[in-house]
């Protein structure tokens, strides 16, 4: 899936772990992802949160997408913070899961916490975007 991801790849995320369930996902605060006030935009904190979210809920079987999310952000950050996304699935049923994604700066100090709701929607194919 980030092998086609050009929105995540274009914000400079890299993939730090992935395993079922479970994503860490980080991302070097540029001065173009900064907002009027000279902290980090909300979009791109809640974009970094989105792609940890959607590697945790996604495998090579099926396609698994946002059903809805939420966020709260708790601290800014600034340019050349590295922020971190980690993400973990709480509770799965039939083809509904709910994920907490916490983002961090590299002092683990917590910045903001997503909670994803995902669905699964049909088996995967080569050419098929995901999340």
């Amino acid at each position: 899936m980030m092998q086609r991801d050009r929105a995540s790849a274009g914000l400079g995320m890299v993939v730090e772990h992935t395993e079922p369930g479970s994503a860490i996902v980080s991302m070097l605060v540029r001065d173009d992802m900064l907002n009027g006030f000279d902290v980090t935009h909300g979009g791109m904190i809640f974009s970094l949160a989105d792609t940890a979210f959607a590697i945790a809920c996604n495998d090579d079987h099926h396609v698994t997408l946002a059903a809805g999310a939420d966020i709260s952000f708790l601290k800014p950050a600034t340019l050349g913070q590295t922020l971190t996304a980690t993400a973990v699935l709480r509770t799965k049923s039939g083809r509904s899961g709910l994920y907490d994604v916490r983002v961090t700066d590299e002092h683990n100090v917590p910045i903001a916490e997503f909670r994803g709701r995902s669905r699964t929607t049909t088996l995967a194919t080569p050419t098929r975007a995901h999340n």
